[in-house]
């Protein structure tokens, strides 16, 4: 659609500022928010509809701010701000850009400020769906896909943006501000500049989770103010002045570059008023320097090494799984549609070294130097020699994943039928355990006393105590694991072990990594946010993770020596209880 001004009839509530702000009075406001003779003036374009798609059946209105500056020669920054133009104008903010930009202070951007939704009532005797808090209270990237793929494509249609995250802002306030904070936290790939007023970090909708998450994942490249008051909302949902400056204390824990502005107001606008402009000019200082990527000095995040990023190792195949190393640090790994088996040599080339074997999943080197792997489509444990010639050990089995002990016993998951097997050195196989929802990962302790057993329909991964047998004792759902907001399981799947007794566990929010008694440290999440499915060490040095995500295989070196599992044990030092 074209943008042209056109008056959409909308209830009165939704042309407001629907947040529950309280009376205030007029603020107190700085030169850069008040209209100067010679400044030029930018445009106010709108209201315009938008009926979306990822949140159906809802209307909303937008509008848009367009610098007089813009002439269309070149593509220029954004700012999206949450609760359309009542909100904007609030902060008055339409006149800050007009000074700041006239003053090269900031660089050149349209503005888009966009209402929540509604799903309109049917007849004058119903009440509308008003979209806002589960818009803006939710977590998860709902969102930043009706931004991403609705709302900046029809803008673009006009008007040239530029597609470069670190030249995309999101600004709100109360609800507004957390789903600000959520778009750029679930795709920094896109948005790196937040502006968040009395921000609504508490438990409506699970937001009061963000700063534990903030403190666990590894940084991203996001810069935020935060602004908040004293006198702010505190009721059954949380404290929000509290809950604003636990948000400040994880921001600058994990190195964010964080600036923010405490007063004594309630939740109002009139503060985020009075110090718009400087918060504008602190999410834009330096432009156009890029926002860094934060470095953070806690422990926790020993593991990353600063300036390493995830690689491609291979790319192209079908469904990459069940990543294994052998002693030379040699990469193998199954691509399971197409029933191979591939190797990755010391420099990095890749060869098929096995076909014709059906359902390849889970690989794991034995002690006798032969690779073996879960063969689900024939449901049987194969094992390969050298050359990749391959034979049956074990029938009967529709397993999905692999552990090797250094006696050459081991144990596999049986998903489909809620069970552990485990198998002998001469192939004898015996159920260990039933129960869980969904084995599917397997690993065990350096000192293989202890087997976890990744439960991809809950949020534990499961302990047991290997007994001299085989059997197994001490059952406990031991690891307690982060899953998103959209579903209720972790997704758990493939796992390697370190020689800390860290456990990297393969999840749908990213590769999480445990200590030894099951608490996550540090979640570290692949390139654009896609999932990891298995993860083992390799290289010569064992410092390197590999992890198998959809058709590629990555990899990542670390500040930490994997164990292989097939060799003797090692004692582990005694963690921090």
């Amino acid at each position: 659609m074209s943008h042209r001004w056109m008056l959409v009839w909308l209830p009165v509530a939704l042309l407001m500022m629907t947040a529950p702000l309280a009376a205030q009075n007029e603020p107190n406001l700085s030169e850069d928010s008040k209209e100067h003779e010679g400044v030029p003036k930018g445009e106010i374009l709108g209201p315009f509809e938008w009926k979306s798609e990822i949140f159906p059946g809802t209307v909303r209105n937008y509008w848009l701010y367009v610098p007089k500056q813009y002439d269309g020669s070149e593509d220029v920054c954004v700012m999206v701000v949450q609760d359309g133009l009542g909100r904007a104008r609030g902060w008055r903010l339409p006149t800050v850009l007009d000074n700041l930009i006239h003053k090269g202070e900031i660089p050149v951007q349209i503005g888009i400020f966009i209402d929540h939704g509604i799903v309109p009532a049917p007849n004058d005797n119903a009440e509308s769906r008003y979209n806002r808090s589960f818009e803006y209270d939710s977590l998860g990237d709902r969102y930043a896909r009706f931004l991403l793929e609705e709302i900046l494509p029809e803008v673009e249609k006009d008007y040239r943006l530029s597609h470069d995250p670190n030249d995309r802002a999101i600004a709100g306030a109360s609800s507004g501000a957390i789903c600000a904070f959520n778009v750029a936290w679930e795709r920094p790939d896109e948005f790196r500049r937040v502006i968040s007023t009395i921000g609504t970090y508490v438990g409506l909708r699970g937001a009061d989770v963000f700063p534990t998450l903030v403190r666990k994942y590894e940084p991203r490249p996001i810069r935020v103010f935060l602004e908040d008051g004293s006198n702010d909302l505190n009721i059954y949902g949380g404290d929000w002045w509290m809950a604003n400056q636990t948000m400040l204390s994880a921001l600058k824990f994990s190195g964010y570059d964080v600036a923010h502005a405490w007063g004594d107001g309630g939740h109002s606008s009139q503060h985020g008023a009075e110090i718009m402009p400087d918060a504008v000019r602190f999410i834009w200082r330096d432009y156009p320097e890029p926002v860094a990527v934060p470095i953070a000095s806690n422990r926790r995040m020993e593991i990353v090494i600063p300036g390493e990023d995830w690689e491609i190792v291979s790319e192209g195949h079908r469904f990459t799984e069940g990543p294994a190393t052998n002693r030379n640090g040699e990469l193998f790994f199954s691509d399971i549609p197409n029933g191979r088996v591939h190797r990755v040599d010391a420099i990095g080339n890749v060869s098929v070294f096995a076909e014709d074997c059906p359902g390849i999943n889970g690989l794991m080197f034995g002690p006798d130097g032969r690779l073996y792997g879960c063969e689900n489509g024939n449901e049987c444990i194969v094992r390969f020699s050298s050359d990749g010639k391959k034979e049956v050990f074990v029938e009967g089995i529709p397993c999905n994943d692999i552990v090797l002990l250094h006696d050459g016993s081991g144990f596999v998951t049986d998903p489909g039928n809620k069970r552990v097997w485990h198998i002998s050195p001469d192939g004898t196989k015996t159920m260990a355990d039933t129960g869980i929802d969904r084995p599917n990962g397997v690993i065990v302790s350096p000192d293989q006393t202890l087997l976890t057993v990744a439960d991809s329909f809950g949020r534990y991964t499961y302990s047991f105590q290997i007994q001299p047998d085989g059997t197994l004792a001490a059952k406990q759902p031991y690891g307690w694991l982060h899953h998103s907001d959209q579903q209720l399981y972790s997704g758990a799947d493939g796992m390697a072990v370190d020689t800390e007794g860290r456990i990297y566990v393969t999840s749908t929010e990213g590769i999480q990594i445990m200590d030894q008694i099951g608490r996550v440290n540090l979640i570290l999440r692949l390139p654009q946010g896609r999932r990891p499915y298995n993860v083992t060490f390799g290289g010569p040095d064992m410092d390197t993770l590999f992890v198998t995500s959809e058709g590629t295989v990555y990899r990542r070196k670390v500040n930490a020596t994997g164990v292989l599992t097939f060799e003797e044990p090692i004692k582990p030092p005694k963690p921090g209880l």
